[in-house]
């Protein structure tokens, strides 16, 4: 486990450093904000792609280059959510650079970045399903170089109904270190079919 601080720059630097000494799946835990509406406190995000509304992934690759989870460990993560009894989402985030403008809220003084006003509600018709800031970068970063990477985040806050609490954290922990369990399952089941690709196929 690392803690890579707050935003796609720094989360990018621990990617490209535990890259180098051997580590081939990332999966980033943390808080979010829902989007969409039957979405409550508490419940997980598990992230299937992501809007690269970042900027780090576009110094790594063009923009129109999709932010997409691995299946398993998309697969990996449902599965453990299902296993511990959590309520969960799954479908697409999107990362922003600043927790302020980038988001769509009113910075000092209420000031509003141009088409901040309709941000949130572009992106809820597009289902998207939470907004945070780190996803895309990892997602893009680890798909670039071939390695495997997904996300599973606590929502503490809904932004259509307004309700925040920090709440559900352990959530989002307990599920993730499941999967971490359950993938190394996936790649020893994978060994011994001689797979290169866990599926559905290959029981658990």
């Amino acid at each position: 486990m690392t803690s890579t601080g707050i935003g796609s720059p720094s989360a990018a630097i621990a990617v490209e450093e535990l890259a180098r000494v051997g580590v081939d799946t990332f999966i980033r835990v943390g808080s979010c904000g829902a989007i969409q509406p039957g979405m409550d406190v508490g419940d997980l995000v598990i992230t299937t792609g992501a809007v690269r509304q970042e900027g780090t992934s576009d110094e790594y690759v063009r923009e129109d280059y999709p932010a997409a989870a691995d299946g398993e460990v998309v697969s990996a993560l449902v599965a453990a959510a299902e296993r511990l009894g959590h309520d969960y989402h799954t479908g697409v985030t999107m990362s922003a650079d600043s927790f302020y403008a980038g988001q769509g809220r009113p910075g000092f003084e209420g000031f509003e970045a141009a088409g901040s006003d309709e941000l949130v509600a572009e992106l809820r018709d597009a289902n998207v399903k939470n907004i945070e800031m780190e996803a895309s970068a990892i997602l893009t970063i680890a798909s670039v170089y071939g390695l495997r990477a997904g996300a599973v985040c606590s929502v503490y806050a809904n932004r259509v109904t307004g309700e925040f609490r920090t709440e559900g954290e352990s959530r989002a922990a307990e599920t993730a270190s499941l999967a971490v369990k359950l993938l190394a399952r996936m790649d020893e089941v994978k060994r011994e079919a001689g797979a290169d690709r866990w599926h559905a196929g290959l029981s658990l």
